[in-house]
């Protein structure tokens, strides 16, 4: 006889300090001044939150060509190079910096560093928004797998320091690191790591839900890095979602204890929507949450949208 299924709810899941600060910019935004604001790429990497911002009036663009000059403009949460910056100068853009804090950091760091005679190695995925605008700080050494790390030819005598992408693997960018390791006994990393507390607590979480569920749901944008890699972290019993569309229900049939968590940037409804579809699907489905501590971690608005 068939088990009762049971919903286990990852925790944390969903938005962290950054994406909240990233939206309530541009809401902040749209308050102060009228739509249309617009948004240099994605806010954030969900196309739900991107729809909902559209509809109160914010226009999301990929190059700054397409915004009229004098506009309010928002960079978004991965953060942008010194050259879109000055783009955005140039074109008398009134721009607001939405930036996620920790990504802005890892931005301070490439500058910093390049500044004290170091070689720059960053650890991260090519064409990402986060990597592109970090790697116009300074001059960087991508790397984004083992090859890479084989590749590179250090400069006799001089420093080298390693910065990551903040919503990498906590797993795969420990294999890389301690290659680097290896090959540069005195390589230097920042004091508290790249990878944010958001990307690692999920990670950590989904971990654990992994070893007493038979599947786990992970919602987010494919173009989502920390989405991807929440599923990556699940092994074979991670399935990455957009929405109920694409639920495995094959997979779902089988599975007694169904783990569902979400990305940084995927909203508390599209979570609810995947509970209520389970279990209008099942009956007698038993719902429990993950006993973690909540995250406290607030990041203020940017300095221009704050009514003194």
């Amino acid at each position: 006889m068939m088990k009762n299924k049971k919903i286990i709810l990852v925790k944390p899941r969903g938005f962290c300090a950054g994406v909240t600060r990233a939206i309530k910019t541009v809401e902040k935004a749209l308050e102060l001044y009228g739509a249309p604001v617009f948004v240099k790429h994605q806010i954030v990497h969900n196309q739900r939150v991107v729809d909902m911002l559209k509809e109160k009036g914010a226009r999301f663009v990929e190059s700054l060509a397409d915004i009229p000059e004098g506009s309010v403009t928002i960079f978004s949460a991965h953060g942008v190079s010194p050259k879109i910056r000055e783009e955005a100068g140039r074109r008398n853009l009134k721009t607001i910096d939405a930036t996620c804090p920790l990504v802005a950091n890892v931005h301070w760091e490439a500058k910093k560093f390049h500044g004290e005679g170091y070689a720059v190695l960053l650890i991260g995925n090519r064409g990402h928004q986060e990597v592109e605008g970090i790697m116009g700080e300074a001059p960087v050494i991508l790397i984004e797998n083992i090859v890479d790390v084989a590749g590179i030819e250090a400069v006799a005598g001089q420093k080298i320091v390693c910065l990551t992408q903040t919503t990498l693997s906590v797993n795969d960018t420990a294999i890389l690191i301690k290659k680097l390791k290896q090959k540069f006994p005195g390589l230097v990393l920042p004091p508290k790591g790249d990878i944010c507390y958001a990307t690692q607590n999920r990670q950590e979480a989904v971990k654990e839900a992994a070893d007493i569920t038979d599947i786990i749901f992970v919602i987010g944008s494919k173009s989502s890095s920390n989405s991807n890699r929440l599923a990556e972290t699940a092994g074979a019993k991670g399935f990455l979602i957009s929405d109920i569309s694409e639920i495995n229900e094959k997979a779902l049939d089988r599975a007694n204890v169904i783990g569902i968590t979400a990305g940084a940037s995927t909203p508390d409804v599209m979570v609810d929507e995947v509970v209520e579809f389970i279990k209008n699907k099942y009956q007698d489905i038993e719902l429990e949450e993950m006993k973690r501590e909540d995250e406290t971690m607030i990041f203020p608005l940017p300095a221009e949208l704050v009514v003194k």
